[in-house]
């Protein structure tokens, strides 16, 4: 979250207003379309349900207060616009305050399938919907006032739960297996890849498993973590999860899947 982007977020005017480029809306719409087409029969129905409450344009980019007009009578929760990248100080203390960080640039052409960097159309499309679930938006603000708290040692544990369920979490339904983690609906490959794929590991959900399983933000995920239900989420938020960082530390982290990250000439 500290490194450097070659994105700058959008301010809003006096009363709240971000204006937009006649592309950046276009830009949306059209990603709208697509992923609206790869999470049919993959996304869970508390999601689906989440984004009819939304209603989100499908010509244009939202304003946040519209959002905000859904969420905050749903469970309390908010967008705030923030700069493209945040400390995770500034990350965590959002969460504990029910305040999920939006970064009001969206993605350039050149980066129309896969940007590292959570823009406008992640943040609104891959999570909002679920923060209108009540486990879901208990577990996200359980987990900042954690994270406010915890140690820069224990958060890079901590990171780790939040990778493997609000971005990467999969769920296991009466109708089979489907998606809630925002980083997978907010991505086709990965979609695709979470729910149509023989390639990745999908493991039960346990949270000093989760805790120790390394991970790389710039690859398709080589394990996912599967939950029975989205109020699973709400379970977990009443476990002394702050205890289970440590256990994971004692134990050790598991052995990545994946090969390391080829270092940039310099």
């Amino acid at each position: 979250m500290s490194k450097s982007s070659k994105y700058v977020s959008h301010q809003s005017d006096e009363n709240g207003f971000i204006h937009w480029s006649t592309e950046e809306h276009q830009i949306w719409s059209e990603l709208m379309q697509r992923q609206l087409s790869c999470i049919e029969g993959k996304a869970c129905d508390e999601y689906l349900d989440g984004l009819k409450k939304l209603n989100l344009p499908l010509d244009r980019i939202p304003q946040l207060a519209e959002i905000n007009a859904v969420l905050q009578p749903s469970t309390g929760w908010k967008v705030t616009e923030v700069p493209a990248l945040i400390s995770f100080d500034r990350f965590f203390q959002l969460l504990a305050n029910k305040e999920f960080p939006v970064a009001t640039f969206i993605r350039s052409r050149e980066e129309f399938d896969y940007l590292q960097e959570p823009d406008v159309f992640h943040e609104i499309f891959g999570h909002c919907a679920m923060l209108t679930h009540p486990a879901f938006a208990e577990f996200t603000h359980t987990y900042g006032k954690l994270g406010l708290a915890a140690s820069k040692e224990d958060r890079v544990y901590l990171a780790r739960l939040y990778w493997f369920t609000i971005e990467f979490g999969l769920l296991n339904s009466k109708d089979g297996l489907r998606i809630y983690g925002g980083g997978v609906l907010s991505s086709p490959g990965e979609t695709q890849y979470a729910i149509g794929s023989d390639a990745p590991e999908r493991k039960v959900f346990d949270v000093v498993d989760v805790l120790r399983t390394p991970y790389r933000i710039d690859i398709m995920q080589p394990v996912y973590f599967m939950i029975n239900s989205i109020n699973d989420l709400f379970d977990v938020s009443q476990l002394d999860l702050m205890a289970m960082v440590q256990q994971a530390r004692s134990l050790g982290l598991h052995a990545p899947k994946f090969p390391p990250k080829e270092k940039k000439a310099s």
